[in-house]
């Protein structure tokens, strides 16, 4: 059984020291037009201090079209490089694997974000989306691509490709919000098809030795989580990425569809042929003992969210203390500060319900 501070070897690119990985999380700290902050910078780099032994940015943008949420980090235009640069240095430097999470919020980027409608598989009136053309699935994916060139340029060791949560690629594997009657509609093959031109594409244009990741979610966004098992069970056996980053909302919980099945949602995914691809999950790990549990249960590694906005160095509390628990909720304001967040970052925050307390 892996212990959570045996480093962990990938395919392609350096090893991570530890089972320990910064999950991609929101924070509105960056700049208007996507280059790097300070409190970004600040923020990103004490976790890498912290001892994660994979760091890893934001959701980033790959086109001014797919923007998610404001002060979000950006990777589709030179100017973004400087900052990129800079961070992936400085994340290396804390001997952490540096990826950039790469991503297109299709029709959830807020209309105030972007110029015209956002843009969906199919025409989507609850988000007053539009159905794009075939030239911009082909654009959407090439930017992909170009976005994962720029992020190897700055330094980083690897990519991720957001596939979750809703936004676009989510929303091609969705066949209920994907409508398409071309070749990225239909059955699930066609709708995995962006994925999939997207992870050809990366490996194409990449070093050998860049890594490459995929974060999936396995219900809600109108997924079907029989079919995102099988998508998960290919790129496994595909062997093109090097590891499979599960957002399950809680990793322990028995599934939606399947309920009463006793049998948890994570182990949908542990009981796949991996071959070498490696596979973590994210969702309510937020204890050094949960996160052994997790690892027991066959994951690779943890992806950590809260506890790693609680405390920077959450994995080297929990090598010195395994049943180390984060401070109680609703964490003061002064505390979150210590730990890098930016007032921006702490105003986000407080749409977490109770995770923030209040002001006096």
């Amino acid at each position: 059984m892996p212990s959570l501070l045996d480093p962990l070897t990938l395919t392609r690119g350096p090893a991570l020291k530890n089972r320990f990985m910064l999950a991609p999380l929101t924070n509105e700290q960056s700049r208007a037009d996507g280059t790097l902050s300070d409190a970004e910078f600040h923020w990103l780099t004490m976790r890498a201090q912290g001892g994660f032994g994979l760091t890893m940015t934001c959701a980033t943008a790959i086109c001014p079209r797919g923007i998610g949420f404001n002060g979000q980090l950006a990777a589709y235009d030179e100017r973004h490089l400087e900052g990129l640069t800079r961070l992936a240095s400085a994340i290396n430097a804390h001997g952490s694997h540096s990826v950039v999470q790469l991503h297109h919020a299709g029709m959830r980027s807020p209309k105030a974000l972007i110029e015209g409608p956002p843009l969906c598989p199919s025409d989507n009136a609850e988000f007053g989306a539009r159905a794009m053309t075939l030239a911009e699935v082909e654009k959407a994916r090439d930017d992909f691509i170009a976005a994962a060139q720029r992020c190897e340029r700055a330094g980083f060791h690897g990519v991720e490709l957001h596939g979750a949560h809703g936004y676009l690629i989510c929303q091609f594997l969705s066949g209920e919000i994907n409508q398409r009657d071309d070749r990225y509609g239909g059955s699930l093959e066609n709708r995995a098809r962006l994925l999939n031109e997207i992870i050809d594409g990366v490996r194409a244009a990449c070093g050998k030795d860049f890594s490459l990741g995929v974060r999936l979610s396995p219900e809600r966004f109108g997924l079907n989580l029989l079919e995102i098992q099988e998508v998960a069970q290919a790129l496994m056996r595909g062997g093109k990425i090097d590891y499979l980053d599960m957002s399950l909302w809680d990793a322990f919980k028995e599934p939606t569809d399947f309920k009463g099945e006793g049998r948890s949602l994570m182990s949908y995914f542990t009981s796949l042929d991996r071959g070498n691809v490696r596979l973590g999950a994210a969702g309510k790990i937020t204890t050094g003992a949960l996160a052994k549990q997790a690892l027991d249960a066959g994951l690779d590694f943890v992806v950590i969210g809260r506890a790693a906005i609680l405390h920077h160095d959450f994995p080297k509390q929990v090598a010195a203390n395994p049943d180390f628990t984060p401070i109680p909720l609703p964490a003061p304001v002064a505390h979150l500060q210590r730990e890098g967040l930016s007032d921006p970052f702490v105003q986000y925050m407080r749409a977490w319900k109770g995770f923030v307390e209040d002001a006096a």
